[in-house]
């Protein structure tokens, strides 16, 4: 003899149904974070020629600078200049003379402020620029 449990028979392909959907969506998040992106060397390359781009969290250009970098800009030697209540600057910033953002800082000690587009940051660097194919 069976017990039957018809509100189990309703809500059991619902509750499978929902597991499967979050894990593919996290599955999904993983994966993408975890794909090379084209401008990973390039972004890296900054770094390791001694460039430093000093921002803020709350600095629209320096978010539109990110945005260049897509995923790469992980990679990105970012300094943060913001305290976290976005009304004073880190000390850090202040020893370095930091007045405005985006900045960046290269090896030979020369500085570039504004946004800065990829190509005028390989000319600078010397970092090799991948090419996005469509």
């Amino acid at each position: 003899m069976s017990v039957s449990f018809p509100i189990m028979k309703k809500v059991l392909p619902w509750l499978l149904f929902f597991v499967v959907v979050i894990g593919g969506v996290v599955f999904a998040v993983r994966y993408n974070n975890a794909l090379p992106s084209p401008q990973d060397d390039f972004a890296k390359c900054l770094k390791d020629r001694g460039s430093v781009f000093y921002g803020a969290f709350w600095c629209s250009h320096c978010q539109n600078q990110k945005a260049l970098f897509g995923t790469s800009a992980r990679y990105l030697p970012y300094v943060e200049c913001s305290t976290p209540d976005g009304k004073a600057q880190t000390e850090e910033c202040k020893q370095k003379k930091v007045s405005g953002y985006p900045l960046w800082e290269f090896a030979d000690g020369s500085r570039k402020s504004g946004e800065t587009s990829l190509q005028q940051l390989s000319d600078k660097t010397g970092c090799p620029l991948t090419p996005i194919s469509p």
